[in-house]
């Protein structure tokens, strides 16, 4: 549904390295780096997520959720956020209050924004049975 986002950060390059680092667990990489003080993340050559640099205050409360293939991806998206500068907002692990194969991670990326990961899948029932 959604073409694209973008949010406000006080330091490009602090931010760069945060989501440089903590995207790529999910293979969304940098995709564009161009005038005005903006990067694009994205897959191949399409930018879905921007962030943007801004003077002044900014104003943080967004949440933005990142599909992960698998719970493995979600786990590594928040290890590498953490050693990249972002702050624990909810460690890994299944949110049965959402669904029963909900399975997230929570972070304040540098900004303070509110960043996911979650996996939706039943990892269990795709397993290979034990005969």
């Amino acid at each position: 549904m959604l073409d694209h986002v973008t949010i406000s950060v006080k330091n490009l390059v602090i931010s760069r390295e945060f989501y440089d680092a903590s995207l790529s667990c999910l293979k969304i990489f940098r995709v564009y780096d161009g005038e005005a003080g903006f990067s694009g993340y994205g897959s191949l050559d399409k930018a879905s997520f921007w962030i943007g640099e801004r003077t002044g205050q900014l104003i943080t409360g967004t949440h933005i959720a990142f599909t992960a293939n698998n719970r493995a991806d979600v786990d590594a998206f928040y290890a590498a956020a953490l050693a990249a500068g972002g702050r624990d907002n909810g460690r890994p692990g299944l949110r049965p209050h959402y669904h029963k194969n909900y399975y997230g991670a929570f972070i304040f990326d540098p900004d303070g924004h509110k960043i996911e990961v979650v996996c939706h899948r039943d990892e269990e029932a795709m397993r290979p049975r034990q005969q």
